[in-house]
């Protein structure tokens, strides 16, 4: 591999992804490099899919400007790449009257970053709204939102490559040398050349500065573990609910957010841990998540949790620091021609396309982005069964009969679905790819009835020893061999 680029950005999370999607609007031959099998396998895939407003954010941030430029985005994104986008909107509740003089400096922090329809609302209405939430008042944020963030990045990155971008899996970058115009970028995949480079890596962020000698950023990660409560009860509340913010601390606070597919996510922690890679979660954490979430819900019952998981926030600060640290977005002088963006976290999700819009506009200034008129702004997707109507499923069926084949009971995933999920634009042939396209395995079995359906597609389709499929890539493998020869029994 020795191709020449105008354009390498490194990193496939949500904000790499954005970026490649964007500049594919113009004539610019562009390479996105991840290091894992797949896109959105890190923090981008690991948080609570909210399109945050920008009220708690401190006004004149660099958060705050992309945070509200990127709300105001989102929604024509999510419709034109067939993404779910709910605007179920937000309660930010008072437990005590102590808290109450909170919600107000919230209001006024939100005011003065132009977000729109704010109010202060009092115990009744707190309850006409959510009647199971309990509070002394609420800051209601109408216009908040969910969303599905590894769809999101998926649907994204297959735009990107749709149009034209070379997206780069299992090519995490080892070493960067030269200068702009001239940059060369060796991976774990081959070498290629590029014009520019703008270094999207997320808790790596440091780490890939550092390979190109850019040496001023540190990254810490934070992680957060959240309990998934299954869609049996959606039935709790309809807004996201949120604490008054802890003083001080790494986060929001531990908060209820119902997601686009049924499901009420309970969290997220906020503990520094030593490596970026521990996103181990625990069961003391989930009973502490469980115990607080309760405090705000109390019909919230612990044996309605299917599952946990834990994602790993790039911190700008320490633990000892504590407190805000804001979005870096530069071109550090000591190295012109690479952008780093380090502390993409809360809110990056909300943030991707208002900074994918000023990348575009750095690459410009300094080799030029002409826009071509072959953009194709969506893509095509699979018929969601679960979400028709029952004579709509009916019909599926008699024009296609693998839709007439569940695959995955919990969530009423068919066969065409599946197979669609197996032969994406992007050619993941992991577990975990077909699970993030399909949400096969992310019902309440977790992949009990359907993970070995899955297994036998796939070695099907690709006519692949079972020893080769894996879990998420290279080194995941799931069979190591047989425990006897099935050739022998079968003659």
């Amino acid at each position: 591999m020795q191709q020449r680029y105008d354009i390498a950005i490194i990193g496939g999370g949500v904000v790499g992804c954005a970026i490649a999607r964007h500049l594919s609007r113009f004539d610019l031959k562009i390479a996105l490099l991840e290091k894992e099998s797949d896109v959105a396998r890190g923090t981008s895939s690991k948080n609570s899919g909210v399109v945050h407003t920008g009220f708690n954010v401190p006004t004149g941030s660099v958060k705050a400007g992309l945070n509200v430029r990127g709300a105001a985005m989102f929604e024509a994104l999510s419709e034109e790449l067939d993404v779910p986008f709910n605007r179920v909107g937000k309660l930010v509740v008072a437990l005590t009257p102590e808290e109450v003089p909170d919600l107000d400096k919230l209001k006024a922090i939100g005011d003065a970053n132009g977000v729109p329809q704010l109010e202060i609302v009092d115990e009744q209405a707190v309850k006409s709204m959510e009647p199971n939430i309990r509070g002394v008042g609420a800051l209601h944020v109408p216009t908040a939102a969910i969303t599905c963030p590894y769809t999101m990045t998926i649907a994204l990155a297959e735009s990107a490559a749709i149009n034209g971008a070379d997206i780069m899996l299992n090519s995490g970058v080892r070493r960067i040398s030269g200068e702009m115009g001239s940059f060369r970028i060796t991976t774990e995949s081959g070498t290629i050349h590029s014009k520019l480079i703008i270094n999207s890596a997320g808790l790596y962020s440091d780490q890939v500065a550092r390979m190109a000698g850019v040496r001023r950023y540190k990254v810490w990660p934070c992680r957060g573990e959240y309990v998934i409560i299954d869609k049996s009860r959606s039935d709790l509340m309809t807004r996201m609910v949120y604490p008054v913010p802890p003083k001080g601390g790494s986060g929001l606070g531990v908060h209820l957010t119902p997601t686009v597919d049924g499901n009420i996510l309970i969290g997220p922690s906020a503990e520094y841990v030593k490596l970026k890679t521990n996103d181990a979660t625990t069961s003391a954490t989930a009973q502490v998540l469980l115990e607080e979430a309760k405090e705000l819900l109390p019909a919230l019952n612990p044996r309605d949790a299917i599952t946990s998981y834990a994602g790993i926030r790039p911190k700008t600060v320490s633990s000892a620091q504590g407190g805000f640290g804001d979005f870096i977005i530069e071109e550090a002088p000591e190295l012109p021609g690479m952008m780093h963006l380090v502390g993409i976290e809360s809110p990056g999700l909300t943030a991707a396309p208002a900074i994918a819009e000023d990348m575009a506009e750095w690459v410009d200034e300094h080799i030029g982005a002409k826009p071509k008129a072959t953009f194709e702004p969506g893509r095509e997707t699979p018929v969601r069964f679960r979400e028709q109507t029952v004579d709509v499923q009916a019909q599926l069926v008699d024009e296609d009969p693998e839709y007439g084949h569940l695959v995955c009971r919990c969530e009423l995933v068919t066969r065409k679905e599946v197979k669609a999920a197996i032969h994406n634009p992007l050619g993941v042939r992991t577990i975990n790819g077909i699970k993030y396209r399909s949400r096969a395995m992310m019902g309440r079995c977790q992949g009990g009835f359907c993970s070995t359906r899955i297994v036998d597609m796939l070695a099907q389709e690709f006519d692949t020893p079972l020893e080769e499929i894996s879990l998420k890539g290279p080194g995941s493998q799931l069979f190591v061999g047989s425990t006897k020869d099935l050739r022998k029994n079968a003659d």
